[in-house]
């Protein structure tokens, strides 16, 4: 009876070691679910430029530091979307004035700016399919998102410091092997606000030129480098059958 007693408890733990192997196996498998191989996560660092009354377009001279924070879910090999969170400086001047009115105005700002996006993103190339020949692709983005900026003495006219902003651009990914790409990345944000840089409408019949264009809502860009890690399955460890 003794032996019986001992085999059956020898024989329970077997089936005890299998149950929590199953149930461990199980719950890596609802984990990865919903991140195998659809999870991206990743970082980059570039450069944050306005353009607005200051400034028109690009400037080298204008641009400041910026970082990227984001997590992507990866519908397939064309579309994904993300969610990113973007940081940084944001500055325009008059020092290269643009027109005689900006000579005269002679305005500047400089402010911290946080951006949280939601962002959809198109690869016009399969470079991650199994039988790909190509190991990158170009891609277009579009999304919404809202943007925060403080530290400044702009004159916001009762305006709030926190607005809508409508993100779009392209780039170029490359995989640099199963699980890591490279990215690189224009964004430019549309703004529904002209008071970015604290200038806007104004009293024209007041000859003081501290005004800008309401009529010319402002921008302002990303431009970076951003390296991602793609999550892949978690296989069980175990063979239960």
């Amino acid at each position: 009876m003794i032996y019986a007693i001992l085999r059956y408890s020898r024989t329970l733990s077997i089936y005890d070691l299998k149950l929590k192997i199953i149930c461990v196996c199980i719950f890596l498998a609802i984990s990865s679910h919903g991140f195998a191989q659809r999870s991206e996560i990743g970082v980059g660092i570039g450069g944050i430029n306005y353009a607005g009354d200051l400034m028109r377009g690009y400037s080298m001279e204008n641009v400041k530091p910026g970082i990227l924070g984001f997590y992507k879910h990866n519908f397939d090999n064309i579309f994904s979307v993300r969610a990113s969170l973007t940081g940084g400086m944001i500055s325009g001047t008059d020092k290269n004035p643009i027109d005689p009115f900006a000579a005269n105005r002679q305005a500047s700002f400089q402010s911290t700016i946080v951006e949280a996006a939601a962002i959809l993103e198109y690869n016009f190339l399969d470079y991650k399919g199994e039988h790909s020949l190509n190991r990158w692709s170009p891609y277009m983005l579009v999304g919404i998102g809202g943007f925060g900026f403080f530290g400044g003495d702009q004159n916001l006219n009762g305006s709030s410091n926190i607005q809508l902003a409508l993100p779009f651009g392209g780039g170029i990914k490359y995989a640099l092997n199963p699980q890591i790409n490279l990215n690189l990345e224009i964004g430019i944000r549309s703004l529904f606000f002209d008071h970015l840089d604290g200038y806007s409408d104004g009293d024209i019949a007041n000859k003081n030129y501290q005004y800008g264009n309401k009529y010319d809502n402002d921008w302002y860009n990303f431009v970076g480098f951003s390296i991602s890690y793609i999550i892949w399955d978690v296989p069980c460890p175990y063979d239960f059958y």
